[in-house]
């Protein structure tokens, strides 16, 4: 999970955002629980005879002082014992370390008065629910009962005097906790909050007042769930600003440094395994982190309060559904690990895939001239498979996690229900409550079973995340601590014993090269091929640095300046044209966005560009398109040389510059590149001999080093090499 956890580093930003999705879910299930708790008073009202006011009010004796009732059924008479359950309360249990236990009042004990509200009434008048009204909204320092006790198979009565909340230095004396206190006094001030509301209600239990009491709960209800569907709506948005934001700056960072990164890495990687780590991959973290602000933070959250609730309930009945967690942890780690191994196999199937579409769209001619469309097609098939394969393993791993937790789920509460049926049976557990409870138990098993995938989805973020970080902590290029800038250079070049070999391969390149350049002048460099030409040019803005020896730029060691400064005065035409999706204007001012119009026009008269620039539709605002769809090799090339004559460099560097510029156009590119040669050092790399034969010295490579330079003249009579190049090569070019 590091390489996942580097992600929060993106998200710490918009840390108050986080917190406010934080608070929506803690809303969101707090609001979903007591809807649900709501049931408890509904299915009172709906089934009991004692009503909403009276089921409060057991609730306030419950919580003050510790007293719970049983409630008679609406045809219950008389016991054989002669107390009626309709006219005396009788205690089914007495909470430990409470009011009422501390008063000395015991299981099954009958309160048949309180305060002396039956003072003056028939016997048996006084109906149990106005006994426990007196006993729960009394605000007086202590209560006076009149107790029932059995003994013998009678009864015999007693006179009990009971502290109540209000009795402050009673409670002071109590050797309660610190938490035990803020608990009982917590529950008092909801309590008495609701008891002001309920009583806005009317107490007789008439046909038409049970209604009202329903339409008041449901009214609560609505509320609840209008104030937590805001709260989702804010938590759903906010998280997904979030995850957008952090996304977006993620891949801005990616980016950032792949272009700081050394030529040599991606001569490693393919180019489209890259841009799928930063496009796809990155897409699967934003995934998961969607649902980890998500779904992973509002179900776990529904889960984890509607279990307070039901532990308020009955947490000896909460314990028993709650011995199936282990066993859920385990298996979600265990289809975790699974998920990310398949995950990665996938990321890597994928980037293959793209690697093979990006390789036959752009060589799709090669392809049907040489009759290869089965050969590509097989080729594709097996990437398509293994890429299949590995995601048939995240849709095995993805579908048994639902149906494993829901049979948990199943045995966990059945056994909750057993459980509680017996209770209820025996009377220490009331029938609202228990359903309720069930309901609650149901509700948080069914948010862990929404849970089943969060897993699975961290696990394929992590692994898209190891690809993602995996470019990041890529060396970038070096850059000795405390570089200088390189000054404005006239262009003295020196190559001293530069011995260098490519990455990962034992065959050196360049081997002891020496080589002078006079500031100004002009040197072209011929060979074989593979005889080292380009990647001595290559060496001079620094795309690699040498195994061993110097290369000196008016004295100024190149590795001892800032690349920036270095390569401000370094210009270089290729022989694979580069422009890029933007205008014609743009791709000629790349290297000088300050550039004005007319310094624009002017490198592109001096590169022949402007003739063909100026019958484009749009003229210099034209489009040039992916890979300069729409014009010639020939014209793209020109549109890159007036890039290196706007930038106007100390040093010029045209490898294979007009390889793709017709014969009609080459010789005014010659007389243009000539003039912008002029009074500044150019390397020039060629195969065709007009473009050598006018240069200043030429040097001649094979094999890595070089055997011999001068001018042509010269080199003709004492150069079997260059002898061969110009009759088979410069000639015939």
């Amino acid at each position: 999970m590091k390489a996942f956890t580097r992600v929060f580093a993106y998200l710490w930003p918009q840390w108050t955002r986080v917190v406010a999705v934080i608070c929506s879910a803690v809303v969101i299930a707090i609001l979903l629980s007591a809807s649900f708790m709501t049931l408890i008073p509904l299915l009172t009202v709906m089934m009991g005879t004692e009503g909403l006011p009276g089921w409060l009010d057991r609730k306030v004796c419950d919580s003050s002082y510790g007293l719970e009732f049983r409630v008679p059924q609406p045809d219950e008479m008389g016991e054989r014992t002669g107390l009626s359950p309709r006219s005396h309360l009788r205690v089914t249990d007495v909470k430990e370390g409470r009011l009422a236990e501390a008063a000395g009042i015991r299981r099954d004990d009958w309160i048949s008065d309180v305060n002396d509200v039956t003072t003056g009434q028939p016997d048996g008048q006084v109906s149990y629910v106005r006994l426990l009204e007196a006993l729960a909204t009394y605000k007086g320092e202590t209560l006076r009962l009149e107790i029932q006790r059995p003994a013998d198979g009678g009864f015999t009565s007693q006179t009990i005097d009971m502290a109540t909340p209000y009795n402050d230095a009673y409670i002071d004396s109590l050797d309660w906790s610190a938490l035990k206190r803020v608990k009982f006094y917590g529950s008092l001030v909801g309590l008495r909050a609701a008891q002001r509301l309920v009583g806005l209600l009317p107490r007789e239990q008439t046909p038409r007042n049970r209604i009202i009491a329903v339409v008041a709960i449901m009214i609560l209800v609505t509320v609840l769930t209008l104030i937590r569907c805001i709260a989702k709506f804010y938590q759903d948005y906010l998280g997904q600003k979030v995850v957008q934001v952090a996304i977006s700056n993620l891949r801005q960072d990616v980016f950032a440094h792949l272009t700081h990164m050394p030529i040599a890495a991606f001569a490693r990687e393919r180019p489209s395994d890259t841009i799928s780590r930063i496009e796809r991959d990155t897409s699967t973290m934003g995934l998961a982190i969607q649902v980890l602000l998500g779904k992973a933070l509002r179900e776990p959250m529904n889960a984890l309060f509607m279990l307070i609730f039901a532990m308020v309930i009955s947490w000896k009945l909460t314990l028993v559904f709650l011995c199936g967690a282990p066993f859920v942890l385990a298996l979600l780690s265990a289809f975790g690990s699974k998920m990310k191994k398949a995950t990665r196999g996938s990321l890597v199937a994928s980037s293959q895939m793209l690697a093979k579409l990006q390789e036959v769209v752009a060589g799709l001619r090669v392809v049907k001239v040489y009759n290869q469309q089965k050969y590509e097609q097989r080729a594709f098939a097996r990437i398509n498979q293994q890429l299949l394969k590995q995601l048939l393993r995240i849709s095995k791993v993805d579908a048994a996690a639902h149906p494993v937790l829901e049979i948990l789920g199943i045995l966990a509460g059945a056994a909750a229900i057993i459980i509680g049926m017996v209770w209820v049976t025996r009377e220490s557990l009331q029938g609202p409550d228990f359903l309720t409870l069930l309901v609650l138990l149901g509700a948080a098993a069914e948010a862990v079973r929404k849970t089943s995938d969060i897993w699975n989805r961290i696990q394929q973020a992590n692994a898209a995340a190891e690809r993602v970080f995996d470019v990041v902590d890529q060396p970038v290029e070096f850059e000795k601590l405390g570089a200088a800038a390189l000054p404005a250079v006239k262009g003295n070049v020196v190559f001293r014993d530069v011995v260098f070999s490519y990455p990962q391969t034992d065959r050196v390149t360049l081997d002891h090269i020496n080589l002078s350049v006079t500031a100004g002048h002009n040197v072209a460099i011929v060979g074989p091929n593979g005889s080292g030409k380009t990647t001595l040019a290559n060496l001079l803005p620094r795309f690699y640095d040498p195994d061993s020896g110097q290369i000196l730029i008016d004295g100024h060691d190149i590795r001892e300046v800032t690349l920036e400064s270095l390569r401000d005065q370094i210009g270089m035409v290729t022989q694979n044209v580069i422009t890029f999706n933007d205008t014609v204007r743009a791709n000629i001012a790349y290297g000088r966005y300050n550039a004005t119009e007319e310094d624009v026009v002017t490198a592109a008269q001096r590169a022949f560009a402007h003739e063909f620039i100026s019958q484009l539709p749009k003229g210099y605002d034209t489009i040039i398109g992916e890979h300069g769809v729409g014009l010639s090799g020939g014209q793209l090339q020109r549109i890159v040389i007036a890039r290196a004559i706007l930038k106007n460099p100390s040093i010029l560097i045209f490898d294979e510059a007009t390889s793709q510029v017709d014969a009609d156009s080459e010789a005014k590119i010659h007389k243009a590149i000539e003039e912008v040669m002029r009074d500044r050092t150019t390397f020039i790399i060629a195969h065709r001999f007009s473009t050598v034969v006018a240069a200043d010295v030429i040097v001649v490579m094979d094999r890595g080093q070089i055997i011999a330079q001068g001018q042509h003249e010269q080199l003709m009579q004492t150069c079997r090499i260059y002898q061969g190049l110009y009759e088979m090569q410069l000639v015939k070019g």
